[in-house]
């Protein structure tokens, strides 16, 4: 099947949103490598745990209590992060002021973990992140769940959106779209079909110029239940 012209895409996800001027209105901008750099490696943390806390509970619930979490941990400082011992980590997983559950509260340390071996090998998690090739990007998203704990699936890309790095999403929409292209037909997270998915957005990425996200974004617009 030969794939569709990111053109075509885009014309169709402007009709279905009523028009050129409301669906770029929509549209994401990542943050530049400069801006990325400049992002504490706390936040990373931060955001990695919001988002492991969000699967399976309603995000409005963990947001609410979020700045609790922050008190509870510290501000998610790396260096104190690393020195806590175990037997103290399980004692917040009891505090009532955070969403109690055990297994996601020891992904703090795992994910601290992570982010320390980048920092001493790149000089930060975030120069890491901000430098990592585009054509390339599914390659972070298995650095992720190598080395990282339940960063795996869709957590670690939409953690990664959410902080600015630019990347493409594999949404049910997005991968709706891309079996019926017959550009992946196999699992999702496989290797086959990641390395497929980052083909073809690489492809596209060249055609318009846009960045990752915004080519997820308006693959998304353009088919599946989200019309007007």
């Amino acid at each position: 099947m030969a794939r569709e012209k990111f053109s075509q895409i885009y014309a169709r996800a402007a009709e279905r949103k009523g028009g050129e001027a409301v669906l770029e209105s929509m549209l994401a901008t990542p943050l530049s490598a400069e801006q990325l750099e400049l992002i504490g490696d706390d936040r990373w943390l931060a955001a990695f745990t919001q988002k492991v806390f969000q699967s399976g509970i309603s995000w409005q619930v963990v947001r609410n209590k979020w700045p609790n979490f922050e008190e509870v941990f510290f501000g998610f400082d790396i260096e104190k992060m690393l020195l806590m011992p175990t037997e103290m980590w399980e004692r917040k997983a009891t505090e009532p002021a955070i969403i109690r559950h055990l297994a996601k509260v020891m992904t703090i340390p795992e994910n601290a973990h992570m982010i320390h071996a980048a920092a001493v090998e790149y000089g930060s998690f975030s120069s890491m992140v901000a430098n990592w090739p585009q054509d390339d990007i599914t390659g972070l998203w298995r650095y992720l769940k190598k080395h990282g704990k339940r960063l795996g699936g869709n957590t670690g890309p939409y953690t990664l959106r959410i902080m600015g790095k630019d990347t493409f999403i594999l949404s049910g929409d997005v991968e709706a779209y891309l079996r019926q292209t017959g550009i992946i037909d196999g699992g999702r997270d496989t290797q086959k079909s990641l390395t497929a998915a980052q083909s073809a957005f690489s492809e596209w990425q060249q055609e318009s110029g846009r960045p990752l996200c915004q080519i997820s974004q308006i693959i998304a617009f353009s088919c599946g239940d989200n019309r007007v």
